[in-house]
Parts: structure tokens; sequence; C-alpha cells
């Protein structure tokens, strides 16, 4: 087939998706091309919802009258916007790094790292109303269209690439094509979501000022080049001068409201009063990064004296012991940890793994077992794969193998390692 000939077809193929794929914008009333259905979005995020929670921390669960506070304000704050029927819901997750983010179908979060920043629930409505638009004007779809556009355009160019010139074509078409499902939001996007949600806020009776402080507040933090800011809200949500001055702008049109101060300071009492032991925590997991785990016992003690109901000031305990070789102390912080909260993975994959090293394979195997089921993981699934193994379930022991062969740290090798023995084994007059 001609590389003419294929280009036509590609043109057509083009033409009959933004034929038929041609949706409106909820938000702005605008054409946009979508290769999603709204409920392919909401069984997106839903099915990814409970996963990425358990990844960036877990829920926080300290104090169940935070999480129903922010809640409140979240489903105050979607009834006003364009599609108030998305199953909206509304966590804090816990986790110190400053961020907010929101799935397809509505499902969004705000890490109490980010709370902390804010003075009042102006601007906690400023965060969700924001991170509503989001999610009402699918710009996650859209994100997703653009990058199945362009895989489809890496596969009429990868059908014609014969010479090696056409081949490095495939290759950065095929990279462009990944980014594009993984980018942070544009800066049309951004600016949309501020728009648009500083019209919710003023329609839910809240002052429209707390998006301009925020903003200011943000592009302060980036030009102070604050590392967790700038790996955390704004790998996704880029501040700029350009969107401080568009929600001046905005703000002028836009009737008075409530602060709401009161309010929110007593919301994040909890939260105050634990500032410390988080900032120490943090401190003993550079500690353990440096192979100091004396050192982060040290920091720990202080964390878990202040707040001793943490979970995962018991994990980094956990982990402190296990370098220092006390395994004993190791399982007891671990299982210490799954007291606390039986909800999160990462005490119970710890624990497994410490089990099965130790020789404990039943009970380090249901231990890890209980952690996959919350969070899928490339070191669980090592495990499991050398389960499955000794189990002569290769097939499995293979998938198993496969997911843990993904990942870039040093579980990856060893799963990468061991998928080329299974598959030696499994096929062995096979050619490399």
């Amino acid at each position: 087939m001609s590389v003419k000939r294929i280009k036509v077809i590609y043109l057509l193929l083009l033409t009959m998706l933004f034929i038929t794929s041609c949706s409106v914008n909820p938000v702005t009333g605008q054409n946009e091309f979508l290769l999603m259905s709204k409920q392919q979005e909401i069984t997106l995020g839903e099915k990814n919802y409970s996963p990425s929670r358990q990844a960036q921390g877990g829920d926080y669960y300290l104090d169940a009258a935070l999480q129903g506070y922010v809640a409140g304000v979240g489903k105050k704050l979607a009834t006003f916007s364009a599609q108030p029927d998305l199953p909206f819901e509304f966590v804090v997750i816990n986790n110190s790094v400053p961020n907010a983010w929101a799935l397809p179908g509505g499902k969004i979060a705000i890490n109490r790292g980010l709370l902390m920043y804010l003075e009042d629930e102006a601007q906690l409505a400023a965060v969700l109303s924001h991170e509503i638009v989001h999610a009402a004007a699918r710009h996650s779809a859209a994100q997703m269209s653009r990058g199945t556009l362009l895989s489809l355009g890496v596969m009429a160019v990868g059908v014609s690439a014969k010479e090696k010139e056409n081949e490095e074509i495939v290759g950065l078409a095929s990279q462009f094509g990944t980014a594009a499902w993984m980018a942070k939001y544009s800066r049309d996007d951004e600016l949309e979501a501020d728009y648009y949600g500083m019209d919710y806020m003023a329609q839910a009776g809240y002052e429209p000022e707390g998006a301009v402080e925020l903003q200011e507040t943000f592009v302060s933090f980036s030009k102070d080049k604050a590392t967790s800011f700038l790996s955390g809200l704004f790998a996704s949500h880029p501040p700029s001068m350009r969107r401080v001055e568009a929600n001046r702008i905005k703000a002028k049109t836009l009737p008075s409201g409530d602060r709401g101060r009161t309010r929110f300071q007593a919301a994040i009492r909890q939260l105050k009063k634990d500032e410390l032991a988080y900032e120490v925590a943090e401190k003993a997991k550079k500690a353990l990064k440096k192979n100091d785990p004396r050192g982060a016992l040290s920091s720990l003690d202080k964390s878990v004296d202040i707040q001793p109901d943490e979970f995962s000031f018991w994990v980094l305990r956990g982990k402190a012991w296990k370098m220092l070789g006390d395994t004993v102390r190791a399982e007891r912080a671990f299982t210490t940890s799954i007291r606390k909260n039986p909800n999160h993975y990462s005490a119970y994959l710890e624990r497994g793994v410490l089990l099965y090293d130790n020789g404990d394979k039943i009970k380090g195997i249901a231990d890890i077992k209980r952690s996959h089921a919350l969070l899928p993981t490339a070191e669980g699934s090592y495990y499991l794969g050398n389960a499955a193994m000794e189990q002569k379930n290769y097939q499995r022991a293979k998938a198993y193998f496969e997911i843990g062969a993904k990942s870039s740290e040093n579980v990856g090798s060893r799963s990468r390692a061991r998928l080329a023995n299974l598959n030696r084994m499994i096929s062995p007059n096979k050619e490399p």
C-alpha cells in the first residue's frame, strides 16, 4: 500500500471520527471532539477513585468531621455546576503534599497538605469549584480523545514505516501519543476552570476574591520554588500571573459573598494540632532514604508522641526497625499500623514481605493478598508471582511478574529476571 493511499485513508478516518464524535461542552456550550461517552467517564472515575486514593496516602481518617465538612462544601458547589447530576464525591487525602485533583465523572480529592495553606472556606470553595469544572467540562475525556487521535496517527505512519527515518517518526509520534494521555491540563482548561468555577462560587454565596488570593499564593510559592508545591499542585495546575489577572477581572463582575473563616479554621483544628507531627515525619522519611534508621526513629518518637493514631508513622517505624534487623519490632510496628487503619494497603504489604522473607510464607502471602486487593503494586505482584511459581501455576505467575516488571525500581529488574526464566521454562526451544 502506498504512502499516499494511507494518508487518504487516514484523512477519511479522521473525518468520520469528527463527524461521529462531535460533542457539546456542557460548561461552555462549544463543540469539541470527544470519543468517550458520559457513562464511560463515570465508570472510569469510579474504577480509579479508590486505587488513586490508596496510592496517594489513603483517606484522612483521624477527623471524620473534616471529611464531612469538605464533602458538604463540595456538594453545595456541585449543585450549581453544568452537570449537577454527576455522581460527585469529595474526599480529603492523607497526604502532606499540597494538591487537589479530579477524575472523570466528578470524583474529586484534596490533600490535607493543601488545606493547611488555605485561610477560609471561600478559598476552599475556589479549589473545589475549579476541580468541579474540570469534571463537568469533561477536560480529562478531551485529553484522552486527543491522545487516541494521535495514536491513530501513529498507526497510519507505522504502516508505511519501512525506512529507518520512518521508524524514527513512529517513535517520536508514539511519545507524543503517550504524553497526550498523561499530560497536565492545558492553559485554556485551567483558565476555563478558574472562570466558571468562580461563577459556581458566587452562586453558592462565596466571596470570589478567594479565587484571586488562591492564585496569588500559588504564584508566590512557585517563585520561591517550593518543591512540595512544584511536585504537587503545580504539576497539573500550573499557576501564572495571567490566571491571577483573569481572576481579578472576573471577580469584579461578581457579587461579594461569605468568607467562612471561622467555620474553616474550626474544621482544620485537628490538622493544625498535628502539623508538627507530620513535619517531623517528613524528616524521618528523609533519614530512611539516607540509610539512617536510628535518626528516623528519633523523629518518629516525636511524631507518635503528638499523634499516636496516625498509621503512617507506624509504617515508617516498622521500616526503620527492619533496616536495623529487628524483625520482631518491625512486625509489631506494622501490626500496630494495621490496627490504627485497616483500610490502607501499605502496612499489609510491608508486614507480608517481612513475614515471607523470614520464612512464614503462608501468613506473608495472606497479608500481601490483602494489600493487593486494596492496591496492586509491583512489589506485591513479585511476591504473588513467586507464590504462584511454587504452586506451579505458571500462567498466573507470568501475569504477576508482568505487572512487577513495569516498575523502574529494583523489584522491576527482579520481576523481569523471573519473567525471562519463566518464559524459557515454558518455551525452552523458542529463540530469544
